[in-house]
This record gives structure tokens, C-alpha cells and sequence, in this order.
């Protein structure tokens, strides 16, 4: 016989609501073989399956790009919205607005979020709205034949050799500025990191911010190019061995700083937390705006959590809205009958 504690149990091979890894799935991807947006969208379904989240309560929100059709590759039971060119965080916002409940994830581009996007880039940003933003980053643009996107580095070239005077955007620096309260930046090719990285975005409220190098293997994964998979394995630089424990169930250890520690978490599994001797706080925005200047005038990028302030309101709390969804709430109580409107009208004049 089991107990109820035991029938409660997730099965093998199965996360703590009982699904398996396959209900994260979505469609096949039909990007170039080797892209480093399949790596990312095979991490985003397992951070989620590990992090426990039902399907049904996310919205899987994109613009336009290589980038902006991997929601397809993932999630095929959450809800979706592929925006115009750039403006996916407003449409987003408005999701989020209407149903505070949904879990948001957005996935761009370095050509939608640092070109025409910026605006609605910086807005969201400023607002903090809750949303899991992924920024796949290769410095080019895929869909029209790789010219140069505004994150490509002074220096590099296209593959004709044709090469970029212009000096890159770094939207990590741009969103620590602008009190974003979750920035990170990690690599395609580090699953372990940016697996990590998501479930703490997953569990941040309010915008959280990911600017993850993807290699273009069609046009820009040559000799010359800063955003190859052999520039970044050789220019990347580690903050910290980053790890996270779910919210579910609190797990504490302590050790020595420069020394590792194996950790059993909720599901059985293993995890090797490690110290490193060097003294970064995420939590310190000046310090995060040093090492990422630093990094980048040495061609370098910094991996890891860059910043983190878990204090700020995200933009529902700052708006006052109610606990249930704008989109479930009656017409009466959302629409201001002619008494409202006569006294909006009059402070007015």
C-alpha cells in the first residue's frame, strides 16, 4: 500500500505537475540546421518543464524574423501572438493588462529589439512589465540576407568582407539603465547556464531581460564575424557558476567561498554549486555597467546574471489592477457610464 503523500509523487520522468517533457514540445523547427535559436528554444522547454508550469496559462508573444518563428518550436498548448516588425512588447503589454495572470514569454531578435523595436523596447523596460524577454542576438539580419543588425560589433564582417564601422548597442548596459530588474546574458551553445538563467527569469516579477549570442550559421559564423560560435566559446567570459532553487520549496547550504558544493534538489536530481573567488554582486548596478563596459572594450562578453533587483513593482502592482483578469471582469464594472465620463470630461476644462 502508499500513503497519499507517496500517490502524490510525480512519476518518473515526469516534472512536479506531472507532465512530461514531450507536453513542451511544439512544431519542428524549419530553421538552418545548426541555428543557435534551436539550442535556445530546447532550453526554454526545459527550463519550463523543470519549473513546473502549465502550458495553458502562458503566452508565447514574437515580431518579426528567424527569431520570432521558434514560438512555434515550443509550448504548443500556450496561447500566441506574432506581432509586426518590432512591436511585440506593446502587444504583449496589452496581453498582460488584459489577463495579469499569463505568463509571458517574448522572443525577438537583435534586429526587432535594436532597430526598429527600441522604442517600444525602452518602454516596456521603463514600465516593468512582467514578461520573460528573450533577445536571440547574432548581429545580423537573417531574413534579408545578413546585413548588419545594430548589436554587430565595430570590425567585424560579412562574409563578402564587407566590414562595420558603426559602434553596437548593448541592450544589456540599455536595460540596467533603465531599472530593468532582471538582466542576464548567456551563450546558445551553454545549456546548463541558460537553462538556469530562465527558470530565475521564470521566477522574477516583472521584466526580465536576456540577451542570448545565437550564431547565424548561414551568414555569420565565419573567421571575422564577433558573434561565431568560435569568437564567443574563446571571448566568453564566466561572472559566476549560476545555479536556482524553485520557488516551491526552499533549499539552503552553505560553504566556503572558492569551493563547490553537490545539492540534491526537489526532483532527486544533482546539482554542483561552486563559489568563485571573485567578489561580483548582481545586485550592484554600477558594478554591472564596469564589467560590461570593461568586457566590451576588451571583446569580450560577460556571461551570467548581470543584474537583479527583486524589489521593483512590475507594471500591473503600479497600475492598482485587480486580482482578477481585466478580460474575465463584466462590462459594467470596466466601462465608465455616462457619470464617469461627464466628471472626466469636466477636469478637463
Amino acid at each position: 500500500m502508499t500513503n497519499a503523500a507517496e500517490s502524490q509523487k510525480p512519476k518518473a520522468n515526469t516534472n512536479r505537475i506531472g507532465l512530461l517533457l514531450q507536453d513542451y514540445k511544439g512544431k519542428e523547427s524549419t530553421l538552418c540546421s545548426g541555428c543557435g535559436h534551436d539550442a535556445i528554444t530546447s532550453q526554454i522547454i526545459r527550463s519550463f518543464f523543470q519549473y513546473g508550469v502549465e502550458p495553458h496559462q502562458v503566452i508565447k508573444l514574437s515580431g518579426i524574423g528567424c527569431s520570432s518563428k521558434t514560438p512555434t518550436y515550443f509550448l504548443d498548448r500556450a496561447h500566441g501572438f506574432n506581432a509586426v516588425h518590432g512591436r511585440m512588447p506593446a502587444v504583449g503589454t496589452g496581453a498582460i493588462l488584459a489577463n495579469r495572470n499569463l505568463i509571458a514569454i517574448g522572443v525577438s531578435g537583435d534586429g526587432d529589439t535594436a532597430s526598429i523595436g527600441t522604442g517600444q523596447f525602452v518602454h516596456m523596460l521603463r514600465r516593468n512589465v512582467p514578461i520573460v524577454y528573450i533577445m536571440e542576438n547574432n548581429g545580423v539580419y537573417g531574413l534579408t540576407k545578413g546585413q548588419f543588425s545594430a548589436t554587430a560589433d565595430p570590425g567585424s564582417t560579412l562574409k563578402s568582407g564587407v566590414v562595420n564601422d558603426l559602434p553596437a548597442i548593448d541592450c544589456c548596459s540599455l536595460a540596467i539603465e533603465l531599472g530593468c530588474g532582471y538582466v542576464a546574458r548567456s551563450f546558445a551553445g551553454d545549456p546548463k547556464q541558460l537553462v538556469a538563467l530562465l527558470e530565475g527569469a521564470l521566477a522574477h516579477r516583472g521584466t526580465a531581460f536576456l540577451d542570448v549570442i545565437s550564431p547565424c550559421v548561414t551568414f555569420n559564423n565565419h573567421e571575422g564575424s564577433t558573434k561565431s560560435y568560435k569568437r564567443a566559446k574563446e571571448t566568453e567570459e564566466l561572472l559566476h557558476e549560476v545555479g536556482f532553487v524553485p520557488f516551491f520549496e526552499q533549499i539552503t547550504v552553505e560553504y566556503e567561498a572558492g569551493t563547490a558544493r553537490v545539492v540534491q534538489m526537489h526532483d532527486g536530481s544533482h546539482i554542483t554549486l561552486r563559489k568563485l573567488e571573485r567578489d561580483f554582486n548582481p545586485q550592484n548596478k554600477l558594478e554591472s555597467l564596469r564589467l560590461l563596459q570593461e568586457a566590451g572594450e576588451k571583446g569580450e562578453f560577460l556571461t551570467g546574471l548581470l543584474f537583479v533587483d527583486p524589489r521593483k513593482p512590475d507594471f500591473t502592482e503600479l497600475l492598482n489592477l485587480p486580482d482578477d483578469p481585466l478580460a474575465t471582469l463584466p462590462a459594467d464594472q470596466v466601462r465608465p457610464g455616462p457619470e464617469a465620463l461627464e466628471e472626466i470630461m469636466e477636469s478637463l476644462r
